[in-house]
């Protein structure tokens, strides 16, 4: 789930010094207020937003090298797409997608454009192709400032996670999505997985009762990255310079998101409040580069001792529940996006998925008491909450539970991949909405909810798990927005 590079060659050497610089000024970052500056008279509150219908789409994609294919080829499938443009920094990869676009369609792709070798050559792409929804999968720092492009040319901008990486950028996203009145829609394809699904729609059947505690994760061991930065292309030709300068939660949002939505955080139910968060020392990373990489490594010239192996952050709500989120890269462990929904009437858990409930037949849903094995002769027997439902029991909650949605896309997500799915169904969904001119799944402020774990918790880390205070994104407005509903 690595965002594409798009840096160029001509000005790696700035991009690099760059990013190389951000060590130095982690330790200068000054106070990140909470204060909200007032909504300017031209913008519109976006949290139900829903704009007019496109039953016909111009869709460009900037970053075709590692997740942008997916979300290309995705959107070359949809009904009622042409793609108009693809940029990359390399053109053998705007010709790799190119060619995947026209086997979706050759008709209706036949006009695509194709634009390479400069950081900024997308902004051509935007004022020649004039797109309707933009598509953004590059280096982690471009994400603000192509999104805040593509709305001011008039397009509905989905960008790869994170929405931006410092808070600024996060409300200069959120002013342009509200003056424009575009969509500014952060990727977490983790949200359309179908156990993430299926949680959402125990949530709203209140099956897990009052919802009190969460747990988020993104644990995946990404060191062979690191080959990138040697080579100067790839992801980790940039990534590896956030490991070594950076020292916090640099990757939130796929265990977050899910549990955000359960939570109903930003959406009439509750928000964040504030979070603390604390590091464990920095070694993998210079292990794998002296004993993998070997000493004489560009990797192995790096300091990664500025940074931190495990990140693990927890954050208040408005309401008092509580979230714990962590992130590592770099661990030998294996992989988990750890997802957590803790409730008065028992736990979801997923790595492994497994169901904890606390019910009699006289409470329980007549699905309930079929799941749970409660006999209608001991109406007070309760069910055991002190042993895991996994395997064949944990699938048979699929019956009764599945989301709509998945069952509705089951197999277009089966046909199209990515992630198991869990791509398709986010970017046909994500088209499905500006067809049909509904609201979508994710609102921008959500994005930028999510995506501030990271420079609150480097700031958190850097005071030594002082608290900080979550910006109010909505301005109040969360208050007054509508819940995700569960959509068929």
């Amino acid at each position: 789930m690595n965002p594409q590079n798009l840096t160029t060659a001509g000005s790696r050497r700035g991009f690099i010094k760059t990013l190389s610089g951000i060590g130095a000024g982690i330790a200068a970052i000054p106070a990140l207020s909470s204060a909200q500056s007032p909504r300017p008279s031209s913008a519109q509150y976006m949290g139900d937003f829903a704009a007019p219908e496109l039953p016909k789409i111009k869709v460009a994609i900037i970053g075709v090298g590692a997740r942008g294919p997916t979300h290309l080829a995705h959107a070359a499938a949809a009904e009622g797409t042409e793609i108009v443009g693809i940029c990359d920094l390399y053109e053998d990869n705007c010709r790799k997608a190119e060619k995947r676009a026209l086997a979706a369609d050759p008709e209706r792709h036949k006009g695509v454009r194709l634009y390479s070798g400069d950081e900024r050559t997308y902004r051509k792409m935007l004022a020649e192709t004039k797109p309707d929804a933009v598509w953004i999968a590059t280096p982690w720092e471009w994400h603000a400032a192509m999104a805040i492009d593509a709305m001011n040319a008039g397009a509905h901008a989905f960008v790869e996670v994170p929405l931006a990486t410092t808070n600024e950028d996060l409300w200069k996203i959120i002013d342009t999505s509200e003056t424009t009145r575009r969509h500014c829609m952060m990727m977490e394809n983790v949200n359309y997985g179908r156990d993430e699904l299926m949680f959402l729609n125990m949530c709203r059947q209140d099956v897990f009762g009052e919802l009190l505690h969460g747990e988020a994760a993104y644990i995946h061991e990404l060191r062979g990255q690191m080959n990138h930065y040697e080579r100067g292309r790839g992801t980790g030709s940039w990534r590896t310079l956030h490991w070594a300068n950076e020292n916090g939660n640099l990757y939130p949002t796929h265990g977050l998101g899910p549990v955000a939505q359960y939570m109903n955080i930003a959406r009439g139910d509750d928000n964040f409040r504030r979070l603390v968060s604390f590091s464990s020392p920095a070694r993998n990373h210079a292990l794998y580069a002296k004993e993998v990489l070997k000493p004489d490594s560009k990797s192995a010239k790096l300091d990664f001792s500025k940074g931190g192996d495990m990140s693990t952050s927890i954050i208040k709500t408005e309401r008092g529940r509580t979230i714990m989120v962590q992130w590592d890269e770099s661990s030998p462990r294996p992989y988990s996006r750890h997802n957590l929904i803790q409730g008065t009437r028992g736990t979801g858990a997923g790595f492994p998925n497994r169901i904890a409930l606390d019910y009699t037949w006289k409470n329980a849903t007549p699905a309930l008491r079929e799941l749970l094995g409660l006999p209608e002769d001991k109406p007070n027997k309760k069910s055991n909450y002190h042993s895991w439902i996994e395997g064949g029991g944990y699938h048979a909650f699929y019956e009764h539970f599945d989301h709509p949605l998945f069952k509705r896309m089951e197999a277009a997500a089966k046909k199209h991949g990515g992630h198991g799915g869990m791509d398709a169904i986010m970017n046909f969904r994500a088209i499905e909405c500006l067809r049909q001119g509904l609201p979508l799944d994710q609102n921008v402020y959500e994005g930028a909810f999510w995506s501030a774990v990271t420079p609150l918790s480097r700031k958190s880390v850097a005071e030594d798990g002082m608290p900080q205070d979550f910006p109010d994104f909505t301005r109040g407005n969360w208050k007054a927005t509508q819940p995700l509903g569960i959509v068929s």
